[in-house]
């Protein structure tokens, strides 16, 4: 099982930029036969599969469009999940503090995102996930897990530090590979 923003926030992203129609016929086209009520965990497979479908469909636009779909679940975790009280006690802290305990929080709640995959804090700013639901199966030459990164670069962003970015530097949707591994890294805009 796996959080059903991973298919909610997904979708709306669709409707927003192809419409309600071609979003719909990518849902089905995925097995779903409708959108997640919002309130219980779904089948990873559900998620996995509209993924699919997406890199699919859309191979040159698919990492923008998961992108903003991992940042809008960011945000709903921020409004929704995360009590505010602890979020005003982790932008307090010093950048390493905030970053170590936000990790440890993820790492707690990782089946919510991850479904079977196995999450681990390699670090306060380096995560894997062993067997990642959302690529299993998959094969490609470059990381493909943009959505998660997504989630974990708003979380940061908002939580530790306005300046980072999270990279996905393997994937295991890549040869050799069965962990993706997200770094959290400084990040300065190029004007």
């Amino acid at each position: 099982m796996i959080g059903p923003n991973a298919v909610l926030q997904l979708v709306a992203v669709l409707e927003r930029h192809e419409g309600p129609e071609r979003a719909a016929g990518l849902l089905a086209d995925a097995g779903l036969k409708g959108l997640p009520d919002g309130e219980h965990m779904i089948p990873e497979g559900d998620a996995a599969r509209l993924h699919r479908r997406l890199r699919a469909e859309f191979p040159a636009r698919a990492p923008d469009l998961a992108r903003e779909a991992g940042f809008a679940t960011g945000d709903y975790i921020l409004a929704h999940r995360i009590p505010r009280m602890a979020q005003a006690v982790l932008k307090l802290l010093p950048a390493p503090l905030a970053a170590r305990a936000l990790s440890k929080a993820i790492a707690r709640h990782a089946w919510t995102f991850a479904g079977s995959g196995t999450v681990r804090a390699v670090d306060p700013w380096t995560f894997e996930i062993d067997h990642n639901p959302l690529v299993r199966g998959e094969h490609g030459p470059a990381p493909l897990c943009h959505w998660h990164a997504a989630v974990f670069e708003r979380l940061y962003a908002r939580l530790v530090h306005p300046g980072v970015r999270c990279v996905e530097t393997r994937c295991g949707a890549q040869p050799g590979s069965h962990t993706c591994r997200f770094e959290v890294v400084r990040w300065r805009r190029a004007d």
